[in-house]
């Protein structure tokens, strides 16, 4: 088989390096990187990192409106799809780059494979909610990790080509895990083990309303623990009109592996990121999400995650209850295996033993 495999954001890299090493032991793939995450901090070194090859293509496309940054990575992928006629087109998540792939693919009648299918968040404001829909509606097999996205589906009519495989993302963490435990960025940033919280902050919703971004940033203030706060390109450029209270450390965005030795050593995550919510609950530290609603409904009734908003007490509040109490949190089953189902299912329905 020919494969043309979209990524462009940091979350992408993580979940194709799960699945390119093994695919390309047995077929063609045609690693494009769109560029929309595009400096070395977000993007170029976990390729080394996480031993992806390097992009065949890379479109250059940046950062910029959604409208614009989306026309660009339309035009380049199709220019691709239409000189090398692949037999399947793999995209990942729900950024601009997804449905960019999907959608050049599904208008040149290249079938189209969405690994994560079938998250919802039931918020259409968000752009990554657009996303999501689109590309499930456009593509011929819909890769789900959990029993809750194929019941999403159900519900709208999405009934064929769905499978559900696990989670891509806990197959990287299984396989880095070695990695993690040598690491030594707690140590090398005078950290305690259990004694501090690491936050992430990056969606739109958050960082784009001034009102929202200072309220979340007084709850990581209020909590009375050392915060590191990896800040992501986009949230740098909003905080010089945002003060930023004394405990919480800037620093530039981090690698795969130092980022997860912090999280598994950290007492709480606060992020409004999807992956980190996962990636907290599968090396057993408690999350506080500060959005309203989350796509990973699991990790919350499990009780390894609290919805939070961007209220400074409901925040502070959640990171003091999970370091007062120390409650017993219900595990929260490792999704992995996730690889070997996806490529099973491109050859078999490529070479005509299934139907999707």
């Amino acid at each position: 088989m020919k494969i043309v495999t979209v990524v462009g954001a940091r979350p992408q890299l993580i979940k194709a390096a799960a699945v390119s090493k093994a695919l390309r032991a047995r077929h063609r793939e045609i690693l494009v990187h769109t560029g929309q995450h595009y400096d070395e901090g977000m993007s170029g070194r976990f390729f080394a990192e996480l031993g992806l090859p390097e992009p065949d293509l890379n479109l250059g496309v940046g950062s910029g409106p959604h409208g614009r940054q989306t026309a660009l990575m339309l035009q380049g992928i199709e220019e691709l799809l239409l000189a090398e006629r692949p037999d399947w087109l793999l995209v990942y998540g729900d950024t601009n780059s997804t449905i960019a792939g999907a959608l050049a693919a599904a208008k040149l009648h290249v079938p189209v494979a969405h690994v994560e299918a079938g998250l919802r968040s039931f918020n259409r404001r968000m752009p990554e909610e657009i996303n999501r829909v689109l590309t499930d509606h456009v593509s011929t097999l819909l890769f789900c990790p959990t029993d809750a996205a194929v019941a999403n589906l159900a519900r709208e009519g999405i009934v064929r080509g769905v499978i559900r495989t696990g989670d891509v993302m806990c197959d990287t963490l299984d396989a880095m895990r070695p990695a993690i435990a040598r690491d030594t960025t707690v140590q090398d940033l005078g950290l305690v083990p259990g004694e501090f919280v690491v936050a992430t902050i990056h969606r739109a919703e958050n960082t784009d309303d001034p009102a929202r971004l200072r309220a979340i940033l007084d709850g990581l203030g209020a909590t009375g623990l050392p915060v590191l706060f990896p800040v992501h390109p986009r949230t740098a450029r909003l905080l010089d009109a945002v003060p930023v209270p004394a405990n919480v450390r800037r620093c530039e965005p981090l690698g795969y592996v130092p980022m997860m030795a912090l999280v598994s050593a950290a007492r709480v995550v606060v992020t409004d990121s999807g992956g980190l919510q996962k990636e907290a609950v599968w090396l057993s530290t408690p999350c506080v999400t500060v959005r309203d609603e989350t796509e990973w409904v699991e990790t919350v009734t499990s009780g390894w995650n609290v919805l939070a908003g961007a209220d400074a007490g409901r925040i502070a509040s959640a990171v003091a209850g999970f370091v007062a109490a120390a409650p017993s949190l219900t595990s929260v089953s490792s999704l992995g295996g996730a690889s070997a189902q996806i490529i099973g299912a491109l050859e078999d329905l490529h070479a005509g033993a299934g139907s999707p």
